[in-house]
């Protein structure tokens, strides 16, 4: 099929067909992994990251495949494959081009994303709740106090703000860890 439709499937709304066209192009990229000395399971989680990736910049307005659905899967591949062997030069970094930057700050936002979720995770259920229902469900603090059994909306306020930054000391503690 080729990248116009895949795109129109993408548009549409028909994912589920447009990542089975995409899916076709795994055993090219596994074979890139196996090459760089990686196993098929780490081809699987390149690939994984690889879309993840890609979609996101799809839902991005100013997003502009300027490739082949493959080579832009190609190249997502290998940075993310070098990012997580720590493989980059300075040499290599000086010498990106400009759709290349792209990609890296496409995989650098996806790190980010992931380590806020793992922050939302470590917090306790009862502050999950609590920022899921501000955030998400949009409630007020008079609701949320409530529902959870706060004494007040300040005190649901309060915790909130106390929630949110242990979530923020959680994220900046493994941003420590991962770039050290």
């Amino acid at each position: 099929m080729s990248d116009d439709k895949i795109m129109g499937l993408f548009k549409n709304g028909q994912r589920d067909k447009a990542f089975r066209e995409l899916y076709k192009l795994y055993p090219r990229i596994e074979k890139l992994i196996l090459s760089k000395g990686g196993t098929k399971a780490d081809a699987n989680d390149v690939f994984q990251e690889a879309l993840i990736i890609l979609i996101r910049n799809l839902e991005k307005i100013d997003f502009k495949l300027t490739a082949s659905f493959y080579t832009y899967l190609y190249s997502v591949s290998r940075f993310v494959w070098k990012d997580t062997q720590k493989q980059f030069s300075k040499q290599e970094l000086q010498n990106l081009q400009s759709e290349d930057v792209s990609i890296l700050d496409a995989i650098l936002e996806e790190k980010k994303y992931k380590l806020a979720e793992h922050a939302f995770r470590k917090l306790g259920e009862r502050c999950q709740q609590l920022l899921q229902r501000f955030y998400l469900k949009k409630m007020t603090f008079k609701v949320i106090a409530e529902e959870m059994q706060f004494k007040s909306e300040k005190v649901a306020k309060n915790q909130k703000y106390k929630c949110l930054q242990k979530a923020k000391d959680i994220y900046r503690n493994q941003l420590t860890t991962v770039q050290s």
